[in-house]
């Protein structure tokens, strides 16, 4: 059975390795980067169909590495990962571009269907972040 490709950027390796656990059951993990800078590079050669990345990393953080990947490949599906449960940070991410925007916390029960909807193109913003005061990008 073919699994949809996935890059994952976190420069905490505890925290990577857990994301892994949540997402390898589903989804084919073919690549962990720490930094946004790598992150860049990867996706350029990977081509992977989906990128989950922290937003707060060394070097480029992952709101302007989604950018900058955006910029290059209009068609990626980025999805962020964050502790900041911040309705105008979700915003601001989105407004990027990316697809997702899920609480680390949440990432066990949120972080899987999260990266289905980026698959389908779909926008998914962790429920403990209100969403009413998030508005979808235009």
């Amino acid at each position: 059975m073919h699994h949809p490709r996935l890059l994952l950027a976190e420069d905490h390796v505890e925290t990577a390795e857990l994301l892994c656990e949540v997402l390898q059951p589903e989804f084919d993990v073919i690549a962990r980067v720490q930094d946004g800078v790598a992150l860049v590079a990867a996706a350029e050669r990977l081509e992977p169909d989906v990128i989950v990345s922290d937003i707060t990393m060394p070097g480029l953080d992952g709101i302007a590495a989604a950018a900058e990947i955006l910029r290059h490949n209009a068609a990626a599906r980025i999805i962020l990962v964050t502790v900041h449960a911040d309705p105008l940070l979700a915003e601001r991410s989105l407004a990027t571009g990316a697809l997702g925007y899920v609480l680390k916390r949440m990432a066990g029960d949120e972080l899987v269907p999260a990266v289905q909807s980026a698959l389908r193109g779909e926008v998914y913003v962790s429920q403990l972040v209100n969403p009413r005061r998030v508005r979808p990008p235009r």
